[in-house]
């Protein structure tokens, strides 16, 4: 594959790949650290193998863990109209301020109208249609989530071609989530096992943890050709102020700081770039961005000419990380959210 300049990585194209259907990965392993793990060494620009339960024997001597622990929602609520008729879905997006409200996608949303009301079975839930514009509903009850938790359905990426099953409450979870707020898992960290962890701080490493929500913003695809055009969708993070000094003081003494996902890089590069333990971040890392906190990157299989990709390609460079996934597809790894992952140093 010819080399690509920094030029031409702005291209829309040059992060494209064709992948078989059937590498995307449709359920997850048994064994969630039994995935398969793809190592790329930039230095120099080599691709082994192995396997995600020997990742101690790929990262430097006490090197610092950073994990998402945001928790998902089951954000998919199936309903009716309470005067009868098909059936809706009420896709839960981002509750305002009052926890009552919430913007959401409707389906069908053609099929309804403001004022109407929509309930769900084998729960005392009604959520009444506020504004159909804005796709705001109201909830009938100030402790939603403790209703969603029972009766929503996983909200499995699109290419997952089935329905949620009662397994994927736990699979869809990474083994340290801990606060709600994401409507996709961060997958990297589907990997983890807390056996596998405590092997790793037994063997000097340590692990600290950020949250960042992804929202469903994170599947809206790019269309500009010039990716540069691309309006990047925000995503809630947050940094303990214990864990952002122990982060900084790790990488002060040289410790390599592993970001496990896109998400916890993403967390990172933006509390290096702007100070901040809070907020909201629109960072957008393609070819030509310099990363500043995150010194090794621990990511699955993304989509193609996605933002997640193109981070990816930010981070060793779009030769040779399509040329990685090139051997991948030739390999038969699993790919997305249930598949395997690389280890990027």
């Amino acid at each position: 594959m010819a080399s690509v300049t920094a030029k031409d990585a702005m291209k829309l194209s040059d992060f494209d790949y064709a992948l078989p259907p059937e590498l995307i990965a449709q359920h997850p392993l048994k064994k969630r650290d039994q995935a398969r793990l793809m190592i790329l060494d930039r230095a120099t620009q080599t691709i082994t193998h192995d396997q995600f339960s020997n990742l101690h024997r790929h990262v430097a001597p006490q090197s610092l863990f950073v994990v998402n622990d945001s928790k998902v929602v089951p954000a998919r609520l199936m309903g009716h109209k309470e005067n009868g008729g098909r059936e809706v879905e009420i896709f839960l997006l981002k509750a305002l301020e009052d926890r009552r409200r919430f913007q959401v996608l409707i389906r069908p949303l053609k099929k309804v109208k403001n004022g109407e009301c929509i309930v769900f079975e084998k729960s005392a839930l009604k959520a009444t249609i506020i504004d159909y514009q804005q796709r705001i509903v109201e909830f009938n009850a100030s402790n939603v989530m403790t209703h969603v938790r029972k009766i929503g359905h996983m909200p499995l990426p699109p290419y997952i071609r089935r329905d949620d099953e009662l397994a994927d409450k736990k699979d869809y979870q990474t083994v340290y989530a801990k606060h709600w707020g994401s409507v996709a898992a961060p997958t990297a960290g589907l990997h983890f096992t807390h056996a596998l962890m405590r092997k790793l701080k037994h063997e000097g490493h340590e692990f600290e943890k950020v949250t960042l929500h992804v929202n469903y913003g994170t599947f809206r695809p790019v269309q500009q050709e010039d990716i540069t055009q691309h309006q990047m969708h925000e995503e809630e993070y947050h940094i303990s102020r214990v864990a952002a000094k122990r982060i900084v003081a790790a990488r002060a003494r040289g410790r390599k700081i592993i970001g496990v996902g896109t998400t916890s890089c993403r967390v990172l590069e933006t509390y290096a770039s702007n100070g901040q333990l809070c907020g909201d971040t629109k960072l957008f890392a393609y070819p030509g961005f310099s990363f500043k906190m995150v010194d090794v990157l621990l990511t699955n299989f993304h989509l193609p000419k996605s933002t997640l990709l193109m981070l990816v390609c930010a981070f060793a460079s779009t030769d040779f990380v399509m040329r990685a996934y090139q051997e991948a597809i030739k390999e038969r790894y699993r790919f997305y959210s249930y598949g395997d992952c690389m280890l990027i140093k």
